[in-house]
């Protein structure tokens, strides 16, 4: 729904991404996690992507009026706030890889809710991510932010049937990790 109508559906899908993201990110550790010596969450999106890269991005282009930013900018930091001794974030691992690159695996998933989407959106999906990770001149709430590591992980060849690649991914990720 937010695909075909942005100005309508924008405000509730991104309400709808943050609260559920938030919930995952609070549930306690599996008692398998907790018993691990150095335990460690991977999330595929984080509760900061949903404000500086998603709703940013839709306040952008219009499909967020200003107040609809406002209001979601100023729930999401008491929220944030409120939680903030269980949502600490220790990294960031950036999938990089072009729009188009991106397009294709989108069309060769071919998942019905995403047939809508555009390479003109995935450009500006990709800018945020840009600005955000990697120039770091995406405006933040906290300083704080500025300061947590990123991993950039040029993911633009396929590997999904290369398993020396998949390996080298692997060994840089467990690297990124144990140096948090």
């Amino acid at each position: 729904m937010m695909y075909q109508e942005p100005a309508r559906w924008s405000y509730t899908f991104q309400t709808f991404s943050f609260m559920s993201r938030l919930k995952v990110q609070l549930e306690p550790f599996s008692q398998k996690l907790l018993e691990a010596k150095d335990p460690v969450q991977i999330f595929e999106r984080s509760v900061c992507s949903d404000r500086y890269i998603f709703a940013k991005n839709l306040f952008e282009n219009g499909s967020l009026s200003d107040i609809e930013w406002h209001i979601y900018q100023y729930w999401h930091s008491f929220l944030l706030q409120e939680f903030a001794s269980r949502l600490r974030l220790h990294g960031f691992i950036y999938l990089r890889a072009t729009p188009q690159v991106c397009l294709k695996r989108l069309h060769q998933r071919a998942r019905a809710e995403e047939k809508e989407i555009e390479l003109a959106y995935l450009e500006q999906l990709h800018g945020q991510h840009e600005a955000w990770l990697v120039h770091k001149t995406t405006k933040l709430h906290s300083e704080a932010l500025l300061n947590i590591p990123v991993l950039v992980l040029d993911v633009n060849d396929d590997f999904s049937e290369e398993v020396t690649k998949q390996e080298e991914l692997m060994r840089k990720v467990n690297s990124f990790v144990k140096n948090l």
